[in-house]
């Protein structure tokens, strides 16, 4: 599956603005390699030193998504909180303390 900004059906968020010039970026992406799922974006984070990539992970439900998220946040910086969105019931982008990017996500049932 691959998704780029411009082909989103909801508008972007006013918290979380595409950044000019990003509409042909990739806003979600998923492979499977083995029986691992894969995903992946361009992101929206600013320079680190794991530039061009974010780690994702999909939680049970939303209990473990915000606990997921609230841990990898400590000591780290926000990107999008952990909200609903068109395509799961949490998702939030952050980098972690070490400046790796990550989205958490609990998918709709």
């Amino acid at each position: 599956m691959l998704m780029r900004y411009k082909e989103s059906p909801e508008p972007p968020n006013p918290d979380c603005p595409t950044p000019p010039g990003w509409e042909d970026k990739v806003m979600h992406s998923a492979f499977r390699i083995g029986e691992t799922l894969v995903m992946a974006s361009d992101g929206h984070g600013g320079p680190t030193r794991f530039d061009g990539f974010s780690l994702s992970i999909t939680a049970r439900d939303d209990a473990e998504a915000k606990r997921v998220f609230d841990a990898l946040a400590d000591g780290g910086q926000l990107i999008a909180p952990l909200s609903p969105t068109f395509f799961a019931s949490s998702f939030g982008m952050l980098a972690d303390r070490f400046g790796v990017s990550w989205m958490v996500i609990a998918l709709k049932a």
